[in-house]
């Protein structure tokens, strides 16, 4: 009996499929290439109106616009083996399938925190060159915990895609079900809550994992916006991940 991979290299593996592929190369290059817009635009503004942004509001600004293909990216990740049939190579290599759904679920985290880290990067960047257009010193101001937020959020991005997808193991249907939850669903809750059960406003939080996130970016946090964080993301990542590898673990590959 051979030993078994090192887990490290099934996560190199993966890193490498994400580059190697033409969806996965090109997302990662929208996304750098969506923020680095987004840091000019908001450069632009700053120049021109002569108003001064602090570095929060530049990271703010990129948190916005990575967090929309962050989950797209652990969509594919998960759903690369189906849609391009490398699903039976994989599961021979390592017939293990819960070391193999452990090293993309770790890949998909570092590949969250390496936005993070290039979103620092541009912000900074975007920041020194409008206080240098106008004249005047950066502002650096910034605060831990929108950092930490910060990074919580752009990791549940990536880890709700991989969840949707590995539930799904489709990518259109995974796409789908993300832009729903995360841009049609809160409408449809907030217009249940304003016209025809207004008692539904004290449930949406429960629910609808953009309205705890949205306090937790500007700092509001209570024990009860806790307790909605928690039960959101439990709702959101961690029953579909669970129910997910489950279904990958007895899939049939073909």
């Amino acid at each position: 009996m051979s030993d078994a991979i090192p887990f490290a290299r099934l996560i190199k593996v993966e890193f490498r499929k994400m580059i190697n592929t033409r969806a996965g190369l090109w997302l990662l290059i929208v996304t750098a290439g969506l923020t680095s817009v987004a840091m000019l635009i908001t450069s632009i503004v700053s120049i021109t109106q002569d108003v001064e942004f602090s570095f929060d509001l530049y990271l703010r600004t990129c948190a916005y616009t990575s967090g929309i293909l962050l989950p797209v990216l652990g969509i594919i990740l998960v759903t690369q083996e189906w849609g391009q049939r490398t699903g039976m190579v994989t599961f021979t290599l390592e017939p293990r399938r819960a070391r193999v759904v452990a090293a993309k679920l770790v890949t998909g985290v570092l590949l969250a925190w390496l936005v993070v880290l290039l979103a620092f990067a541009v912000a900074a960047i975007a920041n020194v060159i409008s206080a240098l257009a106008r004249g005047t010193s950066a502002n650096w101001e910034v605060s831990w915990q929108f950092v930490l937020a910060f990074l919580f959020t752009q990791t549940f991005a990536m880890l709700f895609g991989f969840a949707i997808a590995a539930l799904l193991l489709n990518t259109p249907g995974a796409i789908v079900l993300f832009f729903v939850a995360t841009f049609i669903l809160p409408i449809i809750l907030t217009t249940v809550s304003l016209v025809a059960w207004r008692q539904f406003a004290d449930i949406q939080p429960w629910l609808d994992f953009t309205v705890p996130q949205g306090h937790l970016l500007l700092d509001e946090m209570d024990g009860k916006v806790w307790g909605q964080l928690v039960t959101t993301t439990l709702i959101w990542v961690v029953l579909p991940v669970t129910l997910g590898v489950m279904r990958i673990t007895r899939a049939e590959v073909k």
